[in-house]
């Protein structure tokens, strides 16, 4: 009985003893991040919490993706939140303003809101991008009306390059489906991605988007519609971006995978529309210094194609 009680002694110091490791391991990693200008940050969200650490002076857009990044699985695409921060002065979580920055050791949490938010779609070219989702040669053949969404796509494209908008340009596996049409020009775009994943927001993709200030906005176009752009506008949406899907420049295989696409995205909120309201909504007003520009690539309708039946 003395040899047993022993034995639950030396186990019972021996899990005390890796659960103070454990502890001491954390706390020396969460010292050395702020030793590096980094700070410890408690995440929360629902039940679960998890330690971390950010640079010092991140922002409302770090704290976001780093919430995303550690609860990415929980989080309900469909819902909108709101950063908290635990104020000691009030002994309470506060909601975080938008101009917070990280300047010492804090607690968080996202909480999301109750009630129903619309998605007002409104546009400027200081927070948008645009994503051309994999117009590629070995595609021609086969997506309907594909001359027609690349004659709109060249606009989008032309249009961004006058208004300063960045784009950012997947290519499906282009070892075997090709490079992007040649009568896309990509003099200018941000980044141009291969890809293997159906959704264009990868790993370098977000990167790209964290060095464009202040983004809300998404316009998005290309093929197909029912897989790489329905998945790239569903991880955007989870990441609290605004999505518009451009009617006249997205196109599948299927007129019936697509026209189901665009009725369940619409429904979630993401907002249908076509190249000429974006264009014109960019500018806002005829006396914008690039209204003139805008104007002349508009002049001519775009193609009313097959697609203009099946929205």
């Amino acid at each position: 009985m003395q040899e047993i009680c022993q034995k639950n002694r030396l186990l019972e110091d021996s899990e005390s003893t890796r659960d103070n490791r454990g502890k001491k391991n954390i706390m020396a990693e969460l010292q050395q991040h702020s030793n590096n200008n980094h700070f410890p940050i408690l995440f929360s969200f629902s039940v679960f919490s998890r330690p971390s650490s950010l640079p010092v002076g991140s922002g409302y857009e770090v704290l976001i993706q780093k919430f995303l990044s550690l609860y990415g699985d929980q989080i309900d695409i469909h819902r909108k939140f709101v950063i908290q921060l635990f104020s000691e002065e009030w002994g309470q979580y506060i909601d975080l303003p938008k101009s917070f920055a990280v300047a010492e050791k804090c607690k968080l949490r996202l909480v999301p809101l109750q009630m129903t938010m619309t998605t007002l779609g409104n546009l400027t070219p200081a927070t948008t991008v645009f994503f051309c989702c994999d117009m590629q040669e070995r595609f021609r053949p086969a997506i309907k009306y594909f001359g027609d969404i690349i004659s709109v796509g060249q606009r989008l494209l032309q249009g961004a390059r006058i208004l300063g908008i960045p784009v950012i340009v997947s290519e499906q596996y282009p070892k075997g489906l090709g490079s992007t049409v040649q009568e896309l020009d990509l003099t200018g775009v941000k980044l141009v991605i291969p890809k293997t994943k159906f959704s264009m927001v990868l790993p370098e993709v977000e990167a790209a988007l964290a060095e464009i200030p202040g983004v809300r906005s998404v316009v998005l176009f290309g093929v197909e519609t029912h897989v790489c752009i329905q998945q790239t506008a569903l991880d955007l949406i989870g990441r609290g971006l605004e999505v518009h899907i451009v009617a006249d420049s997205t196109s599948s295989r299927s007129m019936m995978d697509r026209v189901f696409a665009l009725e369940r995205l619409a429904r979630i909120g993401i907002i249908v529309t076509t190249s000429e309201s974006i264009l014109l909504q960019l500018v806002s007003d005829k006396d914008h210094p690039k209204f003139k520009e805008i104007q002349n690539i508009i002049k001519a309708s775009a193609p009313e194609s097959g697609l203009l039946s099946k929205v």
